[in-house]
């Protein structure tokens, strides 16, 4: 009973969480490799503390207030900021999962330990540590998370958007680690406010993902039927790209366009894989797909650093649609390719 009471809580949540997300984009293995993470890093925070606490000369309680929640949420949070980094977080709601996730195996750990060391202590003691402190390492890394994927999708050239979510994330810890003197009513606050921030997120979150499923297909269509029309050399991106001559080599600027041919392809690809995956069903992946990714990857690298630059006033997907060729890529199996021979390339 002990060892349930203190471990099963934050692992009910996290499936409540996946579960509530209608789209599912978080695969069970990305939710397996956060809650090792999360593991990983209690077991580091543990022989960290085990060392600082002497050298710091501070007693466990004012460790546990103003030590312990900056080193526990930065370890926790490191993992979310490489995420959001690399652009593998679409969403609020999967943000939200996979932080939960790596708190959640943060929390099992830990507990596991206090279990190890305190197996006789009260039934109490468990019920504390499993739906307050349990839930807490879960709650404060999903607010990090949600905080983090925020700051990125409004200022996308942001370096460290995570930063902002620590912060709230160790204060919200602190705070927690006062209440201790009221274990009870410290297990009550996270059991009341987690369910009004979770529900609070994934109704803004389904809202954007359909927003952003919805009118970004209709545009992405129009602006592709454009690119494809014999009237394109008399928009604004024809202009553009028949200025770019003067600076590039014509055929890197036969590369940019094929290449903003091809992200418009992937958009409609992305949002249409979107639309059916909520509806439970799974498109087939196809070969055409996994050479666009390819020649995708290929355009990038032979275009170089300079000319992507000069590219960006034509971008007109916005920043998430950069996560959905990672999403594509995951379907369909592929690896990015760090070198190697060109794929069949399309000309304009």
């Amino acid at each position: 009973m002990h060892v349930l009471i203190a471990l099963a809580p934050a692992l009910i949540f996290l499936v409540a969480l996946w579960f509530m997300d209608s789209f599912r984009l978080v695969r069970p293995s990305s939710i397996a490799l956060a809650l090792l993470y999360g593991a990983g890093a209690a077991l580091g925070c543990e022989a960290l503390h085990g060392w600082l606490m002497p050298v710091a000369g501070l007693d466990a309680t004012t460790f546990s207030r103003y030590v312990a929640p900056v080193t526990e949420e930065v370890a926790k949070a490191a993992f979310i900021g490489l995420l959001l980094a690399r652009g593998r977080v679409g969403f609020l709601v999967d943000a939200a999962v996979q932080g939960f996730a790596i708190g959640t195996g943060f929390a099992i750990v830990e507990n596991a330990t206090y279990l190890r060391d305190f197996g006789e202590a009260p039934l109490m003691l468990w019920a504390v540590r499993g739906l307050g402190t349990g839930v807490l390492h879960g709650a404060t890394t999903a607010m990090a998370a949600i905080v983090g994927k925020a700051i990125a999708d409004r200022h996308p050239r942001l370096r460290v958007p995570i930063l902002a979510g620590v912060a709230l994330a160790v204060l919200t810890h602190s705070l927690y680690n006062h209440l201790l003197a009221y274990p009870a009513v410290a297990a009550v606050a996270m059991l009341i406010a987690l369910p009004v921030v979770v529900v609070a997120v994934f109704e803004r979150s389904e809202k954007a993902t359909r927003e952003w499923v919805g009118a970004g297909l209709d545009l992405d269509l129009t602006l592709l039927q454009l690119v494809m029309s014999d009237g394109f050399q008399a928009t604004r991106f024809g202009s553009y790209l028949r200025g770019l001559p003067s600076h590039f080599e014509g055929v890197v600027v036969a590369d940019m366009f094929c290449l903003l041919r091809i992200e418009l392809e992937l958009a409609v690809q992305a949002k249409a894989w979107l639309i059916a995956h909520e509806a439970g069903l799974d498109l087939p992946v196809d070969d055409d797909l996994r050479a666009a990714l390819a020649e995708r990857d290929y355009l990038r690298r032979t275009i170089g650093r300079t000319g992507l630059l000069a590219l960006e006033p034509l971008r007109v997907t916005s920043h998430r649609d950069y996560w959905h060729h990672h999403l594509l890529a995951q379907g369909s199996g592929i690896r990015r390719p760090r070198s190697g021979g060109a794929p069949r390339k399309a000309k304009p």
